[in-house]
């Protein structure tokens, strides 16, 4: 339902039928499975929501995900965050969930 909505409004929103290739990469990453890594160590999963122009990046549903330094059974540590925004000046690394295929199809311009 949330999906269709968001469709709908990206049809609205590009009627014209000019938009920037930009604009189209992004779309194609909508409401992917998204890894986000930042310079403090950190990762965040979640659904890619949207990037404003300053290159913030929105997840919905996100996951933080940390090291511990302290011994535990598990090296990794991890919250549920729900909706969060990451600072284009935080971000080390953008990883997108498809496959091979997609993924050339993304880079393509």
């Amino acid at each position: 339902m949330e999906q269709e909505a968001a469709e709908t409004l990206i049809q609205v929103a590009s009627s014209d039928g000019s938009e920037p290739a930009a604009v189209n990469r992004a779309r194609k990453l909508l409401f992917r499975r998204m890894l986000v890594g930042i310079r403090d160590g950190r990762f965040f999963l979640g659904t890619f929501h949207c990037i404003d122009k300053q290159g913030n990046i929105i997840l919905q549903d996100a996951v933080e995900y940390r090291s511990t330094r302290r011994s535990s059974p598990s090296p990794m540590e991890q919250r549920c965050l729900g909706l969060i925004l990451i600072p284009s000046s935080c971000r080390t690394s953008c990883h997108v969930g498809c496959s091979v295929e997609e993924q050339l199809s993304l880079l393509s311009f």
